[in-house]
């Protein structure tokens, strides 16, 4: 095995731990009080997890802090990329309280919500959002407590709305509030996002999470406010989202599929095939996209899954998701290294079954008629022809590489960059195994690191080729235009 003599610069890793995931398809998750400590995030990370995921609905500035840090130190550690991401909460709505606790409902039963700071009663309760009552009309429902309750509004003002109840049998204080099939005249970034936002980029997290969105507006707003420091990745958990599909997908870096909130708006047997829409148009976009809620939400209490979760996972893998998403089961659930290890299962027993091979090279987007499109569409076929062991990309905003996940390839993609913040942003991405490595002088050079780097990290054996993709001048960001075969070990 030959190697170049070059030194890495003083940001580049110096040693790595040769953590190979045997999967393509990432695992995204959440930290929280049941994986706090420096050992359970390690064995966490050692188990399959790729990207992780800090939730600022819960926790303080402090907590997510401390993570961040002890992340960082496990990635200096190991000399291995990680990706952070932040989720913002979003715009929380809610009725207020009652007086004397939870009141019975029934059929037919009218109930008025205002604006009133009073505790309410059998007959009306505080609704502290004026932006909802400014949105709404006769005839329109309101979901109340997760849709446990769905109220119709039969008259409404700028202060009031009057309702019957159409279905539920009891609610309580402060239940959230959705508004099916209604645009809210609100920012999906509330005061607390602004600054959970300001404190997550100072902390250097890579993707921030976006929730609420409505509108390509939504997204745009958040970019700007983002500046570039971060990856933007946005939440599709408003049907209203949906009209404007295509745009939100181009403005945005990521997109995350969380259906628990989807499923709260709309029916129950709509979820699975928008997901299904929403993964097909990112993928197309070469955008990366996460399938998230409830994937082995039983595992919260459960050392395994029920057989329905497994399936779900699994077809979140067969419709080419870039990863899958874990939530409470690791961020309070008794069971959270448990959880990623059966997700970690489930991916690759998928992702070795000929079908799901026939699947992907069935849904190949068609490259744009550009030499960087159609060298990494080559790049993929000539992977398959000589059994190559991974597709190299030389990088550095990460395009290359996303270009080359955009082919589904069978092999593992490695990603060479000298950015530190690519290299971690593109954890999430299909297939990529980033290696934050000094500049390159040359091409023939990024060869040498190429074939080294996959021989030490398990990509590759001796003997065996891999197919590398690069643009001449060399260098050159987004002038992909040179493929090349090269064998480990060769000179």
């Amino acid at each position: 095995m030959t190697t170049t003599g070059t030194t890495p610069t003083d940001h580049a890793p110096t040693h790595r731990t040769p953590i190979r995931r045997s999967r393509l398809t990432k695992v995204v998750a959440t930290l929280g009080p049941a994986s706090a400590t420096p050992e359970m995030i390690r064995t966490l990370f050692e188990t399959g997890v790729d990207v992780f995921r800090l939730n600022f609905s819960h926790g303080s500035h402090a907590d997510h802090g401390a993570r961040v840090k002890i992340l960082r130190d496990l990635e200096a550690e190991t000399g291995r990329p990680i990706a952070i991401m932040a989720d913002l909460q979003g715009p929380k709505l809610r009725i207020a309280t009652f007086a004397n606790g939870p009141i019975a409902l029934t059929a037919g039963q009218k109930l008025r919500l205002d604006l009133s700071k009073e505790p309410g009663d059998s007959t009306r309760v505080g609704m502290p959002h004026p932006e909802i009552f400014a949105a709404l009309t006769p005839d329109t429902d309101l979901l109340l407590d997760d849709g446990r309750v769905r109220l119709r509004v039969v008259g409404c003002g700028p202060e009031h709305a009057d309702t019957v109840v159409v279905s539920g049998t009891k609610l309580s204080d402060r239940k959230g509030v959705n508004v099916p099939g209604v645009v809210l005249p609100l920012s999906p970034l509330t005061k607390k996002d602004r600054e959970d936002l300001v404190f997550a980029l100072d902390a250097g997290v890579d993707w921030v999470a976006l929730s609420f969105v409505q509108r390509p507006e939504d997204v745009a707003e958040a970019r700007r406010l983002i500046g570039g420091r971060a990856s933007l990745l946005s939440k599709l958990e408003k049907p209203q989202a949906i009209t404007h599909l295509t745009e939100i997908i181009e403005l945005s870096d990521g997109i995350m599929v969380a259906r628990g909130d989807l499923g709260v708006e709309l029916p129950a047997e709509d979820v699975p095939t928008l997901q299904k829409r929403i993964v097909r148009e990112s993928r197309r976009a070469g955008k990366p996209v996460i399938v998230a809620t409830q994937m082995l939400e039983s595992m919260v209490g459960a050392p395994a899954p029920t057989r329905a979760e497994a399936s779900d996972v699994a077809t979140a893998v067969y419709d080419g998701a870039d990863a899958v998403m874990l939530s409470a089961e690791t961020a309070s659930g008794d069971y959270p290294v448990e959880a990623v290890s059966m997700m970690d299962r489930i991916t690759r027993r998928v992702e070795h079954d000929p079908l799901y091979r026939t699947i992907m090279d069935a849904q190949h987007p068609d490259p744009q008629q550009t030499a960087a499109d159609a060298i990494t569409a080559a790049a993929r076929q000539v992977a398959h022809t000589i059994q190559a062991a991974a597709i190299v990309t030389y990088t550095t905003s990460g395009s290359t590489t996303l270009r080359a996940a955009r082919e589904r390839p069978e092999q593992p993609i490695l990603c060479l960059t000298s950015a530190l913040e690519t290299a971690r942003r593109l954890q999430l991405v299909f297939g990529v195994h980033a290696v934050h490595t000094s500049d390159c002088a040359n091409f023939a050079e990024m060869v040498q690191k190429a074939t080294r780097a996959a021989f030490d990290d398990g990509l590759a054996k001796d003997g065996q080729r891999l197919v590398i993709t690069a643009g001449v001048p060399f260098g050159t960001p987004g002038n992909t235009n040179i493929l090349r075969i090269a064998w480990v070990g060769a000179e």
